[in-house]
């Protein structure tokens, strides 16, 4: 193995010496707000979103029929048609907030 010499260091070994890798034109440059794919209203539309997803899943929650007794609760209007509704309207909202292009 060859012991390498300043000119051939590179990645974590040029970190430790000191030396920089020759890499000449390649440099990180910060991509301005407009380039990003999402903004801050995707974000906020996106929490919004999961919130009501949130609440959907939290709306279908209860007991359930055991064989002993009979929940009649099972088959209310909350757990059967607004829970799932809702949660569906937050999938939907979500790929909306996804999708929804940024304000220039």
């Amino acid at each position: 193995m060859a012991i390498p010499s300043k000119k051939n260091i590179g990645g974590a070994a040029a970190a430790r010496s000191g030396v920089k890798p020759a890499t000449p034109g390649k440099t990180l440059e910060k991509e301005a707000p407009e380039h990003f794919p999402l903004a801050c209203r995707n974000f906020i539309f996106m929490i919004a979103a999961g919130a009501l997803i949130v609440l959907g899943f939290l709306l279908m929650l209860g007991g359930g029929t055991t064989t002993e007794e009979f929940n009649p609760d099972i088959f209310s209007t909350r757990r059967i048609v607004i829970g799932p509704t809702l949660s569906f309207l937050g999938f939907v909202f979500m790929g909306i907030a996804i999708i929804l292009k940024p304000r220039k």
